[in-house]
C-alpha cells in the first residue's frame, strides 16, 4: 500500500496510507495536508508539488497537466499538480511538498 508523506516547512511531515491509490487532491482533503488547491481542474498551478520522492507511484501527467506545468517551466516527475496527479495502487513511499514560486 502506498504511504504518502506531505512535507512542509511550516508544520511537520503527515504521514497517510493510500491503500487503493486514487487521487492526490482526496488524501489532500481527507487529511487536511498543506498543498494549497484553488481550480481543482488543471487551470491555476497553486497545487503544484514537487515530487521528492516515490515519482514512480504516480500515473504519467496527461495533456491538460502537461499545459500547466510547461507555463511554470516545470515537468514530471519533478514537479506534478497534486489536483491531477493520480497514486497508483501497491507498495511503496510517494513524498511530496508544496512547490515554491521560484522552482
Amino acid at each position: 500500500m502506498p504511504t504518502v508523506i506531505f512535507q512542509s516547512k511550516d508544520a511537520r511531515p503527515l504521514q497517510v496510507e493510500a491503500p487503493d491509490g486514487g487521487a492526490l487532491a482526496d488524501l489532500c482533503d481527507e487529511y487536511d495536508t498543506p498543498i494549497p488547491f484553488s481550480c481543482r481542474s488543471a487551470n491555476c498551478g497553486t497545487c503544484r508539488i514537487v515530487v521528492m520522492e516515490g515519482a514512480s507511484l504516480l500515473k504519467d501527467a496527461e495533456d491538460e497537466e502537461l499545459d500547466v506545468l510547461d507555463a511554470f517551466a516545470a515537468a514530471p516527475p519533478k514537479q506534478r499538480l497534486a489536483c491531477q496527479a493520480k497514486i497508483i495502487a501497491g507498495p511503496g513511499v510517494l513524498r511530496v511538498r508544496p512547490a515554491e514560486d521560484n522552482e
